[in-house]
């Protein structure tokens, strides 16, 4: 679909936009598509939004259809078929609980029960953990929220104490890298809205603006008496690089806190999967490539408990591969995220993309 990008003055009654409107809490003022009315248009106007992007022409609504298994195919997918690892389930009224106290924090940053509400959501989000014993995270079967600060940060800290479990860390410390995801973006609530629903890119100034939110939330929670010294420097410092070119000071491996090298790779992932004013979401895949190249940027021991904890492509789901073939993807492997072995529907071939060494010319499209 194309889109074109015109002053908010400019537009007219009936216009959709191409990209969500987001207050500095992250809340979505005007979906994506939404069919603007004269109060939307003016209600932008008041808060700041000068420029965005509009849809021209309609999209087409995919159509469903249900694939055709060959008797073959449904052999070997019965015999093949391995269950996904343990994954991290958020029951409704959990996710419910979850997320009316994300946006109670957001909305409340200075109260003194904004803590005792993080507190309460890590340990939530513990108990889905804890509950079936679960080792790995399918993220887009979390959705806590339509909201993007409020689910990006549930997101996050669910990574992170997965990837702090699969680490071996301790109870208390998977629980604070929860807590730090939380309120990770903390200090967004203080960025300007005319910065935060930029519909491009930020220019320089605007880009130094955006880069004190870490020192922003970091400066919002360091007197809490029942925030730890290490919550609170994990929030500082989760744009932090090994290769030293991070934000907002710049350090060394030598300098970087365990909380915020796990938090850096559960935020980059979760940024590139998820839309916002002036992006399109990254596939899966392509954020997790992406993810794989930062091996300059990022800890490899937090890299690869991530690889190792993500599944991509979940048992049962169905895949386009390269050859020009459908099929079912049967079983995961940890050690090969972006390669499962599938099935063919048509043909029934099993496809072991991970391990045969005759599939490597083959990839998920």
């Amino acid at each position: 679909m194309k889109r074109q990008y015109m002053r908010t003055r400019q537009l007219q009654p009936g216009m959709k936009l191409d990209h969500p409107v987001v207050d500095r809490l992250g809340r979505n003022l005007v979906a994506r598509g939404a069919e603007l009315d004269q109060y939307m248009i003016d209600s932008m106007i008041q808060l700041g939004i000068m420029t965005v992007y509009v849809q021209l022409g309609e999209e087409d609504a995919a159509n469903e259809t249900k694939e055709k298994i060959s008797p073959k195919a449904e052999k070997n997918i019965e015999k093949y078929r391995t269950d996904d690892r343990s994954k991290v389930m958020l029951s409704d009224s959990v996710k419910q609980r979850v997320s009316e106290g994300i946006q109670y924090i957001y909305s409340n940053t200075g109260s003194q029960e904004m803590v005792s509400a993080t507190d309460s959501i890590a340990n939530d989000l513990m108990s889905a953990i804890n509950d079936n014993d679960a080792i790995a995270i399918d993220i887009s079967a979390l959705k806590t929220s339509d909201e993007y600060t409020f689910k990006h940060s549930v997101d996050v800290a669910t990574i992170a104490m997965i990837i702090a479990k699969h680490q071996g860390l301790s109870g208390k410390e998977i629980h604070e890298i929860g807590m730090t995801g939380l309120l990770h973006d903390i200090g967004k609530t203080k960025i300007p809205l005319e910065v935060l629903n930029k519909p491009g890119r930020l220019d320089d100034d605007e880009f130094a603006i955006m880069k004190q939110h870490a020192t922003f939330g970091y400066q919002m929670i360091k007197d809490r008496e029942d925030i730890s010294a290490a919550v609170c420097l994990g929030v500082l410092q989760h744009h932090e690089k090994l290769n030293s070119k991070g934000y907002p000071m710049g350090v060394g491996p030598e300098r970087i806190s365990p909380y915020a090298r796990i938090l850096s790779v559960a935020d980059i992932y979760d940024a590139l999967v998820t839309e916002r004013p002036y992006k399109k979401a990254f596939s899966q895949r392509d954020a997790v490539e992406m993810i794989m190249s930062m091996t300059m940027e990022l800890d490899m021991k937090a890299m690869n408990s991530f690889l190792e904890s993500t599944i991509l492509y979940p048992v049962d789901s169905i895949v386009e591969l390269s050859n020009g073939e459908k099929a079912k993807v049967v079983k995961n492997t940890p050690h090969y995220i972006l390669r499962p072995t599938v099935v063919g529907l048509e043909s029934g071939t099993v496809y072991e993309l991970g391990e045969d060494i005759n599939c490597t010319n083959i990839i998920i499209l």
